[in-house]
């Protein structure tokens, strides 16, 4: 969870010279760090899709523990740097909390620990209308590929709501999602006349979004279609049809903006490690997810051999990424202790 500022903006009126390192580090992290979680948490569904139970649990114990760390921060700033927050909250990465929320509420529904699912399901979709409001209102031209994230953090609840649906057994819950799935294709479509597309060549990861938002609103689509193979009517012929799709058409989408992103990535490298990469390993892994997904809705058993390998590609981009990240904060940590070194030696003279 996160409510923060643009990667590029300041995060904090805290300063790195603060006499607390850690603290001082810490106030500097982007909301964009929120996507962290989510990549995190797919990629915890991706592996318990696919089998390997082990290594999806160890995800979601790391998902977790980042999103309690993201959320203890979040509150923080509710309730003592008001200022800060609604600053922070009106940056599209703020939708990262409401996203993070849904996948991690997701992948404890597919455990079946449905009261916890559903907590979680009440708290993003009472996050959601504030701060897509917020951010919506901050929405200009040529806008990088976070913008997107509207569409995301709505298909999330989609996600969330029809996976919930199709574990209780509960119609309404499965009507009420298709609220949020076809909500949040309006604001992809809204989204992509605003994101600019020479992102694609310039951008520092979350240009990925563009097709991590198509990758999430298919797998809201296999879910919701999903919700009526456990036996509940929920769809007539035409509506199942529709649904059918539509969710195959956005899986279509996403893996054509897949080809062309991984195409500028080999033209144009972009291999510095930024926070905002964490925006590509989420889309990444989302697509293996829905591709396995919708592979299951529409019994095309073919896709599973694309899902799995889509997959370990996610997973290999996870480990850079994380690499990465893990060398940033040690250089951050030792800049922020050698300033908050030289704040202790100023207040002895």
């Amino acid at each position: 969870m996160s409510s923060g500022a643009s990667p590029t903006s300041p995060a904090s009126p805290a300063s790195p010279t603060s006499p607390y390192p850690l603290r001082a580090w810490w106030a500097q992290r982007p909301p964009a760090a929120g996507a962290a979680v989510m990549a995190t948490g797919i990629l915890s569904v991706g592996l318990h899709l696919t089998g390997h139970e082990v290594l999806s649990r160890i995800a979601l114990v790391l998902a977790c523990a980042a999103w309690l760390t993201l959320a203890a921060n979040f509150v923080y700033l509710l309730l003592v740097e008001r200022a800060q927050w609604v600053t922070r909250a009106g940056t599209p990465g703020a939708l990262t909390a409401v996203a993070a929320t849904t996948v991690l509420g997701t992948r404890f529904s597919l455990l079946g620990w449905t009261t916890l699912a559903a907590a979680l399901l009440t708290l993003a979709a009472l996050l959601w209308p504030g701060l897509l409001f917020l951010v919506v209102q901050h929405w200009g031209r040529r806008m990088p590929g976070a913008v997107f994230l509207g569409c995301v953090a709505t298909e999330g609840l989609a996600v969330l709501g029809a996976t919930l649906a199709a574990a209780t057994s509960t119609p309404w819950l499965a009507h009420a999602s298709l609220i949020p799935f076809w909500l949040g294709i309006v604001l992809y479509l809204i989204a992509l006349f605003r994101f600019d597309l020479r992102q694609v060549a310039r951008g520092s990861g979350d240009h990925w979004v563009a097709g991590g938002a198509l990758a999430i609103s298919a797998l809201a689509g296999a879910k919701l279609l999903a919700a009526a193979g456990t036996g509940m009517y929920l769809w007539n012929a035409d509506d199942q049809a529709v649904l059918h799709d539509v969710t195959v058409f956005l899986l279509v989408l996403d893996l054509a903006w897949y080809a062309v992103l991984l195409a500028a990535e080999i033209a144009w490298p972009r291999l510095r490690y930024d926070v905002r990469r964490w925006s590509t390993v989420f889309p990444l892994g989302m697509t293996a997810a829905a591709t396995l997904s919708v592979a299951a809705a529409v019994e095309v058993p073919w896709l599973d051999a694309p899902g799995q390998a889509l997959l370990w590609v996610a997973v290999v981009a996870w480990l850079a990424v994380a690499a990465g990240a893990v060398v940033q904060a040690r250089a951050g940590l030792r800049s922020a202790g050698a300033g908050s070194g030289a704040v202790r030696s100023t207040a002895r003279r």
